[in-house]
């Protein structure tokens, strides 16, 4: 298990939503009653207190590692409708086999959005919130509840419902969120580059 935490100038960003399910996922895979605040372990070294770190923190009942990496953003301005109704990636597992199985069908596109039972879940790192000319909305169907997400969704930003392929026709544009890419700072994708 893992979590990926966005470090702003040596803050630790959204770690409230990330202290909440690394500690619902050690409870419900490993029945550890213990709760660990990320805040208190993670120390950002020296050279990486200046601009946006990507913060990554192995764990299962215990705390294994914690590495900090230098974050590039990935720039997805298309996304591969990619069938998948066995997947379940319900809990952040460092095995990301089936994902990366997909992803290799994305052909000239720049990711894969994944459809599950014909209702649209993730793409292979993120959460999608689509616009529909008034709101924001997420699918209800998620392969894994980010943290961004449950931010977003607490504070009325996004609501979530059904998405089913045959609704996507009736959106303008989706936005890629993670904990890494905050939703201000996504850039668009127009709905016609969203294709099987």
């Amino acid at each position: 298990m893992f979590e990926t935490i966005k470090i702003d100038n040596s803050k630790v960003c959204n770690i409230d939503y990330h202290n909440e399910r690394l500690n619902r996922s050690r409870k419900a895979l490993f029945n550890s009653d213990d709760y660990f605040d990320l805040e208190q372990l993670i120390i950002v070294p020296e050279e990486m207190k200046s601009g946006i770190v990507r913060c990554r923190v192995l764990y299962d009942q215990e705390i294994r590692k914690i590495d900090f990496f230098n974050y590039t953003p990935r720039v997805i301005r298309s996304l591969k409708l990619i069938e998948s109704n066995d997947i379940d990636y319900s809990f952040k597992f460092d095995n990301r086999t089936k994902i990366n199985e997909l992803l290799k069908q994305k052909g000239d596109a720049d990711d894969i959005l994944i459809i599950k039972n014909s209702f649209v879940t993730d793409t292979s790192y993120t959460n999608i919130v689509f616009f529909d000319g008034e709101r924001w909305i997420t699918p209800s169907t998620p392969l894994l509840k980010g943290t961004q997400r449950a931010r977003l969704l607490k504070e009325g930003i996004i609501v979530e419902d059904e998405i089913k392929v045959a609704d996507l026709e009736r959106f303008e544009k989706a936005v890629l969120i993670n904990a890494m890419v905050g939703f201000e700072e996504s850039s668009y994708i127009s709905i016609d580059r969203i294709n099987f």
